[in-house]
C-alpha cells in the first residue's frame, strides 16, 4: 500500500474533531455554570461524549481487525474515527442517541463491516468483537474514577451529574454489548466457537438482535431488574442513584416540567 494513502486512511477526521470540540466546549460550560438555568450545555456535553465513545468503540473493532489481517479496513475510512463512514450510520449513531434521549439507555449500535474471510484464528475473531465493548468499559472507568477515587472536591455538582449519567450509559452499553445475542458483540465473541450448523441457523436473526434487546428492555419488570443491577454496580463505584437520576433529569432540558435537580 502506498505510504501516503495509508497515512490518509488513518488521519483523524475533521468530523470527529468537531464532535470532540463540542464535547470540550460544552463540558467547559457545564463546569463553569454557563447558562445555569438550562440543561442544554449538559445535554450537549453528554451527547457529544456519547458519540465520541461510539466512534472509539467502532475504531477499536476496526483497529483490532486491521492487526488481525483485514487490511481493507483503512480504505473504508474506519480508522479516521469519522462516524459518517460507518456501514450503517443510522444504527451506529442516530439510534443510540435516540435511545439515550428516550430512556437513558446506552444501547450499542452496529457499524463497521469487517471482511472476516481475511482473518485466521478463532481467538482473533473473538478479540475483534470484544474490542468495542472493552472500550466502553475503559470509558466507564474514566467517568467513574473521580467517584471511586474520592476526588470530587472542587468538581461542580452539575459536572458530577453529567459524569454520573455518562457512566450509566457506558456501563449499560458494555453490559448490553456483551450479551450473547445475534447482532451484538457478545455473540460475536462466542460465534467462532459454535458449530457451523448453529451459526447458520441464527444468522438470519442478527439484523434484529439490537431491536429485540431494546424491546425486551421496554418491558417494565425487566427494565426495573436490569437498572437495579446497573445502579448496584454504580453504587459500588461510588455513584449514587440520585446522581445518575439528576444527570438524566437535567439532560432532558426540553421538558415542560420544572427540573427536580439543581446544581445549587
Amino acid at each position: 500500500m502506498n505510504t501516503a494513502a495509508a497515512r490518509s486512511d488513518r488521519r483523524i477526521s475533521p468530523v470527529f474533531l468537531g464532535i470532540v470540540a463540542v464535547m470540550a466546549i460544552s463540558g467547559w460550560a457545564v463546569w463553569t455554570g454557563f447558562a445555569p438555568r438550562t440543561g442544554f450545555p449538559l445535554f450537549l456535553f453528554v451527547t457529544a461524549a456519547w458519540v465520541v465513545s461510539l466512534c472509539l468503540h467502532e475504531y477499536a473493532h476496526a483497529r483490532t481487525a486491521l492487526h488481525s489481517g483485514d487490511i481493507s479496513i483503512g480504505a473504508k475510512g474506519y480508522l479516521t474515527l469519522n462516524p459518517l463512514k460507518y456501514t450503517h450510520a443510522l444504527l451506529s449513531i442516530v439510534l443510540p442517541v435516540l435511545f439515550v434521549i428516550m430512556g437513558g439507555i446506552g444501547l450499542p449500535g452496529g457499524a463497521v463491516f469487517i471482511e472476516r474471510g481475511r482473518i485466521r484464528g478463532r481467538w482473533k475473531h473473538s478479540l475483534i468483537s470484544a474490542a468495542g465493548p472493552l472500550t466502553n468499559v475503559l470509558f466507564a472507568a474514566v467517568c467513574t474514577a473521580p467517584f471511586w477515587l474520592h476526588a470530587l472536591d472542587g468538581v461542580p455538582v452539575a459536572f458530577q451529574y453529567a459524569l454520573g449519567f455518562l457512566a450509566l450509559l457506558q456501563v449499560t452499553a458494555a453490559i448490553l454489548n456483551f450479551l450473547p445475542v445475534p447482532g451484538l458483540d457478545g455473540y460475536g465473541v462466542i460465534e467462532p466457537w459454535l458449530p457451523h450448523r448453529i451459526r447458520r441457523q441464527v444468522e438470519s436473526f442478527a439484523p434484529f438482535g439490537l431491536l429485540a434487546v431494546f424491546a425486551v428492555l421496554w418491558i417494565p419488570e425487566i427494565n426495573h431488574v436490569f437498572f437495579d443491577a446497573i445502579h448496584g454496580l454504580l453504587r459500588a463505584l461510588g455513584i449514587s442513584e440520585l446522581t445518575t437520576y439528576c444527570g438524566f433529569d437535567t439532560y432532558r432540558f426540553w421538558r415542560t416540567a420544572a427540573p427536580v435537580c439543581t446544581a445549587g
